[in-house]
């Protein structure tokens, strides 16, 4: 370039970058990001020549002729640090509302469900319907878990406080779909007044994965005070983030479980009929978190030893179900000097079978156990079925064989 004599050579801005810029040691981030004004796209037609950028390595000027030139220049260099870093780009702004990372819950998608206290039974029945779309995913249903884009969701209900696996139960797994329909209801047997009162149903929609550790998609909880005995109540939530369980409140996790029994004195047999129906969030034994139990019975005092009775052995479950009578023949009267012992066990091959938990129903029982037996007594012929709480003491001198 040919210079005449008395003129300063123009330098743009590009130069000027890499004469004061680029020689020597490399710059921290933040000194460096110092030097890119945050201008409006463009600069103003007009610069003063003592207008300059505020830099920490120089400051240079810029004349009334220059400033298109340089405009251009530094629409061309600081562009993507100006306006344009400052005002979110339409693109970013819809990755933002549909974004999966946001705080607001209703990106994890909506649960439709109902509930359903059986007082008389006992028992808490949960529809799980559908998972219904957001309006703000558009046509977006659950959070995609997958490379696909789609997810292979299932529900799953958790009582609290309670024994993990003695709690849980879960819906069949619908698969390449983010707006599921299961239609499915699941039952909770053995559910006392207290525990509506003092309990909370977890319910969480995972995703099913073959090869890795199953997917959490999101979950809500329904405190079982909130429902009213023997009327279905109807809910339709947003899903939430993981909350953490609190175990040291977990008392449940001390219980036992709990034994359906019913009884019957048979004018016809001329006997009293003990029926073993099922077990509901028995205590897992196993190291698969589960258990294999079968129960036995005795009526007591046993002089010929022949009173025990046994069900079958229910494998890989806590809340089983036997439904099997047994038949006793005595006298109605001489029931009165009799003691009902049943207590329920884990199975195991080679070794001793563990003991779960027991109830004994008779004379020198208390509360519920000892109503049920008078129950029993004054109302011949007629079957009369409770639940009862099990405990770890093993009634009485029983072996586990």
């Amino acid at each position: 370039m040919t210079v005449r004599k008395g003129e300063k050579m123009a330098i743009s801005i590009q130069e000027h970058m890499a004469i004061d810029v680029c020689p020597g040691p490399i710059k921290p981030i933040k000194q460096i990001s110092d030097y890119f004004p945050r201008f409006p796209r463009g600069l103003p037609a007009a610069v003063s020549r003592n207008n300059s950028v505020h830099s920490t390595v120089s400051q240079p000027s810029v004349t009334h002729s220059e400033a298109p030139k340089d405009e251009d220049d530094v629409d061309k260099l600081f562009g993507a640090y100006g306006a344009a870093s400052a005002a979110p780009t339409k693109h970013e702004e819809e990755t933002e509302a549909e974004g999966y990372e946001s705080d607001d819950s209703t990106t994890l998608g909506t649960l439709d469900f109902s509930l359903l206290h059986d007082q008389e039974n006992n028992a808490l029945h949960c529809s799980i319907n559908k998972a219904k779309v957001p309006k703000l995913w558009h046509k977006k249903g659950l959070k995609p878990m997958d490379h696909n884009g789609l997810a292979d969701p299932y529900v799953k209900l958790h009582l609290l406080p309670g024994a993990s696996k003695a709690n849980k139960l879960r819906t069949k797994t619908l698969r390449n779909t983010l707006n599921p329909v299961w239609n499915e209801t699941l039952t909770y047997y053995g559910i006392t007044d207290e525990d509506m009162v003092r309990k909370t149903l977890r319910i969480s929609v995972c995703d099913e994965d073959k090869f890795r550790h199953n997917e959490f998609i999101g979950e809500t909880r329904v405190p079982l005070k909130k429902l009213k005995p023997n009327q279905t109540k109807t809910f339709n939530i947003c899903l939430e983030k993981q909350l953490p369980i609190d175990k040291t409140e977990d008392k449940s996790l001390e219980e036992r479980g709990r034994i359906l029994i019913s009884l019957k004195y048979s004018s016809q047999k001329t006997g009293l009929v003990v029926g073993i129906a099922r077990c509901a969030h028995l205590a897992a034994m196993d190291a698969n978190g589960y258990s294999d139990p079968y129960v036995k019975i005795y009526l007591k005092p046993d002089v010929d030893k022949k009173s025990k009775h046994k069900t079958a052995v229910k494998k890989k479950t806590l809340n089983p179900e036997f439904n099997e009578e047994f038949c006793y023949e005595i006298k109605q009267a001489d029931l009165a000097k009799k003691t009902l012992e049943v207590t329920v066990w884990d199975y195991d091959i080679g070794k001793s079978n563990d003991f779960i938990g027991g109830v004994t129903l008779g004379i020198n029982a208390k509360g519920e156990r000892l109503k049920h037996w008078f129950d029993c007594l004054k109302s011949k012929d007629k079957k009369i079925e409770r639940w009862h709480t099990l405990t770890n003491e093993l009634p009485g001198s029983i072996l586990s064989d």
